[in-house]
């Protein structure tokens, strides 16, 4: 779905060189690739919209950044503690991806961390409104996105497991699809049962914040319930030899990779590099694109929830139809297209967020969120989905899997910098203008659009390969 930590549509193209049983390798029909074992590993992602859509981007986090519930720092804090998170992803998901690899444990891994994430959404139930709850929040926000992380690296190396060279590309897609369904029926449900009506179901009012957090309770079912049929009947793979130990070996293995491609062909590196900025970008236009609907445009929960639907259906339909003008003007000119109206549409919602007056024309700020904040949504996933391609074709031929694996690598290198330059900008203009951080939450839109800027800018200079 739309707000999938973009980490998980990096990994999923690693399987261009993954060996693929030969029981596997057989013609499929449009639709005979959905099998059990599709289908038991799509249903994670299902159940991983939980914590995708509903506790990082449209529910929680935008219960945990109410001012008025938690103080006016929040907001900014959030992304502190995101920006941590991403560190410390970044430090931990190389190691933990290579030591999976030499094991094999692949399995043992992500039922660890899919019972750790709905740990963590399960003991979301005890923040109640409060400053002295606030970090608890926090914390178990923060935790939970390490846990999903290291969940999705493994996760997402299983599509070579599920699919043939015929169809990996479907059985991929068919995932990320479930993502999308997933979150849009789990916000409905949240939405007509507990947010939107008090008393809710089973009589759950909104008194003292019960039905966020009886939300997150059945957010943690739905991805237990979810996860149990790869659970159930995944295993391990068998183990390889190697001479990498350690995460200090793990990062020199990758700096030698680099160092091979800057040899023989920078332009891959300097679309890593760039990718990796503007990748980050995209996460951070989801994972706070709710928090700022509340927080600086007058969203209640119940429209955050709204908005989250709408930018999950725009995100997924427009990924779909770029897919086309992809094919037609290449997947540079689709990134550089999308990146820049991302950037001009975040700077209006930054410059209109009070609201347009021309004339006849009279826009609140509200509707000024709806209108250019879909318009960013609807350029996420084709900017994605065109990455992606466009490192297919410029991976030098026999060196597709290393490619790919650097590829996600490197986004979960930086997956700190949306939060830190959201967080930064709130509290450089609080301090710089006077206002409280509350007010001056529509700055953090300047520190998303900056690192798209900066990603986009380094993406120009990387110029345009011949299809494969």
């Amino acid at each position: 779905m739309a707000s999938h930590n973009n980490s998980t549509d990096d990994a999923r193209t690693s399987h261009e060189s993954s060996p693929i049983p030969s029981s596997q390798q057989q013609p499929h029909r449009t639709l005979g690739f959905i099998n059990r074992q599709v289908m038991a590993w799509s249903l994670w992602d299902w159940g991983s919209a939980a914590f995708n859509a509903v506790v990082t981007t449209f529910v929680f986090t935008v219960y945990l950044t109410d001012a008025d519930l938690f103080g006016e720092s929040a907001n900014a804090n959030l992304g502190w503690a995101l920006a941590v998170a991403g560190i410390l992803v970044a430090v931990v998901a190389p190691a933990i991806g290579q030591w999976t690899d030499r094991t094999g444990k692949r399995h043992t891994i992500l039922v660890a961390a899919t019972l750790g994430v709905v740990a963590c959404m399960a003991l979301l139930f005890f923040v109640k409104p409060g400053h002295s709850y606030l970090w608890l929040g926090l914390v178990l926000v923060a935790l939970g996105n390490v846990i999903f992380e290291t969940g999705s690296v493994v996760y997402n190396t299983m599509v070579t497991e599920v699919s043939t060279p015929q169809t990996v590309g479907r059985v991929s897609g068919f995932g990320w699809g479930m993502g999308y369904v997933g979150g849009i029926v789990l916000l409905l449900i949240l939405y007509v049962g507990f947010i939107s009506p008090d008393p809710g179901w089973f009589g759950v009012t909104h008194e003292n914040g019960a039905h966020i957090r009886i939300s997150m309770l059945i957010c943690a079912l739905w991805m237990l319930a979810s996860s149990l049929p790869i659970i159930l009947t995944g295993t391990n793979n068998a183990p390889i030899e190697s001479d990498v130990h350690g995460i200090l070996g793990s990062y020199k293995e990758i700096f030698r990779s680099v160092a091979r491609l800057w040899r023989t062909d920078r332009s891959v590196v300097w679309f890593l590099i760039s990718s990796a900025i503007f990748r980050d970008g995209l996460a951070g236009v989801f994972t706070f694109g709710g928090v700022l609907a509340a927080a600086a445009f007058g969203f209640s929960a119940g429209n955050v929830m709204i908005f989250g639907i709408a930018a999950n259906l725009v995100a997924g339909i427009a990924t779909i139809l770029f897919g086309r003008l992809d094919d037609k003007l290449g997947s540079r000119a689709v990134i550089i297209i999308a990146l820049s109206l991302m950037t001009v549409s975040g700077l209006l919602v930054f410059f209109l967020h009070g609201g347009l007056h021309i004339g006849p024309l009279s826009l609140s700020p509200t509707m000024v969120f709806w209108i250019f904040g879909l318009v960013l949504c609807i350029f996420v996933g084709p900017t994605q989905s065109a990455s992606r391609t466009y490192l297919a074709r410029i991976a030098p031929k026999g060196s597709e899997g290393e490619i790919f694996g650097l590829y996600a690598t490197t986004g979960r290198a930086v997956s700190f910098l949306a939060p830190t330059a959201y967080s930064a900008a709130i509290t450089l203009a609080a301090v710089s203008t006077g206002l409280t951080k509350a007010d001056s939450a529509h700055f953090g839109i300047l520190g998303i659009v900056v690192v798209l800027l900066v990603g986009l800018l380094a993406f120009i200079p990387v110029k345009a390969q011949a299809k494969k």
